[in-house]
């Protein structure tokens, strides 16, 4: 189909054209980085959890952060100094038996969370702090960071592009930051009375897609932002910077959240 339709011949020579240097620098993608401090930010990456952006993690990097690998099956706590974490996106079902043996891991999560850290967690992420994953017929504890049971299904729950409108406090966003991206998930919370306190202290309105369900995204339980949206870094500029933000100010020891909101 490609042969027949596609000039390959041409495009090769149209780009052996192309002036020296014409590629754009991640200085030019991304900007100047910040001279401030620049905060550790951990992010969960191994077999389980792997679906990250490069862009995203040069962004990160770009806007000030200096990325810190840590596997979730390592029966390890989480290293000390981070400024925030980043869980992106995986298949933490088929590993939901070695992911809940690992206690060290999920109660070091549970204590960071509890102790503030800026933790940003998408989709898979998601389902590595919630209470539990259920899967097959077995039900496997997690972290227990977010009050919810996550299920997961034969079929996609959620699949497509996201539109989302801040409008709850959180860590990251500011209010009324409209955020793009997508969501790729066969997962869904398990409905419950603790869940629908949960997804009242969601901070997104879902204005395209699926995310948490009944119209919302992103739960929020203090520091933490856990949603099934996945977010690229030039649809989305403010995600890197809030991210870094976040981690400075947790390490400067100031409040992220007003506590008027968070009731």
């Amino acid at each position: 189909m490609a042969n027949r339709h596609i000039d390959l011949d041409a495009l090769l020579a149209i780009a052996e054209r192309q002036p020296e240097g014409w590629r754009h620098t991640s200085r030019e993608v991304w900007g100047q980085a910040s001279a401030r401090p620049s905060p550790s930010i951990g992010y969960l990456r191994d077999s389980a959890f792997n679906f990250y952006y490069p862009d995203n993690l040069e962004a990160l990097e770009a806007a000030g952060a200096v990325l810190v690998p840590i596997s979730s099956l390592a029966r390890e706590p989480l290293p000390p100094g981070l400024g925030a974490l980043y869980v992106g996106g995986g298949f933490p079902e088929t590993h939901a038996s070695a992911l809940s043996a690992n206690r060290v891991l999920l109660d070091s999560l549970r204590y960071a969370a509890e102790r503030g850290l800026p933790i940003y967690a998408e989709c898979g992420g998601l389902m590595l702090l919630a209470d539990a994953i259920r899967w097959r017929g077995e039900r496997h504890a997690m972290a227990g960071v977010l009050p919810v049971d996550v299920e997961v299904l034969d079929r996609p729950q959620g699949h497509g592009y996201t539109t989302l409108a801040v409008d709850r406090d959180n860590a990251f966003f500011p209010l009324g930051t409209v955020l793009r991206g997508h969501e790729f998930h066969y997962s869904r919370l398990v409905e419950s009375p603790a869940t629908r306190e949960a997804r009242r202290r969601t901070a997104c309105a879902v204005e395209r897609g699926t995310g948490c369900g009944e119209g919302r995204d992103a739960v929020i339980v203090g520091n933490v932002w856990a949603g099934y949206t996945h977010l690229h870094a030039l649809g989305s500029p403010e995600w890197a910077v809030g991210m870094v933000r976040a981690a400075r100010r947790y390490l400067a020891g100031c409040q992220l959240i007003s506590t008027k909101t968070d009731a």
